[in-house]
């Protein structure tokens, strides 16, 4: 397997100068224009780390871009997402783009120091290197968020003054609103992908209990369907709940129930054993759950069943 080295790139002065950019205007912010860029010669070879947030829109570039558990085509003209201290690759494709375009901000968090952004900015999901989708825009979405970034240009270009931060902070909040107003369209829109998601899911918990894991591993948590599906936690409850109204949590219960049902029907297991197999520590919290859901207890259950 093919060895690579990793490259951490510490400011954003370091960025400009090891892409053949101009000096940076302000150290902590800057509005790239893509097509300026120059590809390093081992661009291949690198893993990349920022110490910097960066949102991007590309369209153009042949290869792809390496990020988390996926894979994204430069040429769909997709926006992402990239924190600091994250680690991605970029696998140049053949030849050289002609229609190279687009843009990068790229956000030192020094910038957002003691701002309320600056302790928010992380809970967009879309910042979490196992979200499984970048952001496809429409023609009027990407003007929307390119006349932001046009403004944010705008207002480090000209003359700093104590407005200056405030502003462009500002700017920054409605840049991330409206991104994750369009992952929500996005939810809505991309159904066929999403609905494979709920098939993955909805076979990731039926071979849990096939395989009696729950003997071995407990309950399924949110965590571990997360990580099997390659998706962050908060993005799939939030893709789940627009899909079906329901949390992540939710569901895998309404599998559990489905579960005890179909064992509380069809085999003489006491609840107990019923609720040991099911990866319940201690069968009073699997009553309890059974009651929440199904307003009886297990033995009511089975009796009416019977």
């Amino acid at each position: 397997m093919e060895q690579r080295k990793t490259q951490r790139i510490t400011s954003i002065t370091e960025f400009h100068r090891l892409r053949g950019l101009p000096h940076p205007e302000h150290p902590l912010i800057s509005v790239v224009d893509y097509k300026a860029v120059q590809r390093p010669a081992d661009i291949d070879a690198v893993n990349w780390v920022f110490d910097f947030y960066q949102v991007s829109l590309k369209r153009g570039m042949t290869g792809k871009l390496k990020y988390g558990q996926q894979e994204y085509d430069f040429d769909e003209g997709i926006m992402f997402f990239i924190a600091p201290n994250q680690v991605f690759r970029i696998e140049a494709g053949p030849g050289k783009a002609t229609r190279q375009s687009g843009w990068i901000l790229l956000v030192h968090p020094d910038f957002l120091w003691n701002t309320a952004l600056g302790k928010t900015i992380r809970q967009y999901d879309f910042f979490d290197y196992s979200v499984n989708e970048a952001l496809f825009l429409s023609q009027k979405e990407e003007k929307t968020i390119n006349g932001i970034v046009a403004n944010i240009r705008q207002e480090y270009h000209g003359n700093i003054d104590k407005f200056s931060q405030h502003i462009i902070i500002s700017h920054l909040e409605t840049l991330l609103r409206y991104a994750e107003r369009f992952y929500e369209r996005q939810f809505i829109t991309r159904k066929i992908t999403n609905h494979g998601i709920l098939q993955r899911l909805e076979a990731l918990l039926d071979d849990y209990y096939k395989q009696d894991q729950p003997l071995a591993r407990g309950l399924p948590t949110v965590q571990f369907v997360a990580q099997a599906l390659n998706i962050s936690p908060n993005y799939l409850s939030r893709l789940l709940r627009s899909l079906t109204g329901q949390s992540t949590q939710q569901l895998i219960h309404d599998k559990l129930i489905e579960k005890a049902k179909e064992k509380l029907s069809a085999t003489g297991l006491s609840v107990s054993e019923i609720a040991y197999e099911l990866g319940f520590e201690y069968p009073q919290s699997f009553t309890k759950l059974f009651k929440s859901k199904t307003n009886q207890s297990p033995l009511a259950f089975r009796a009416g069943f019977n």
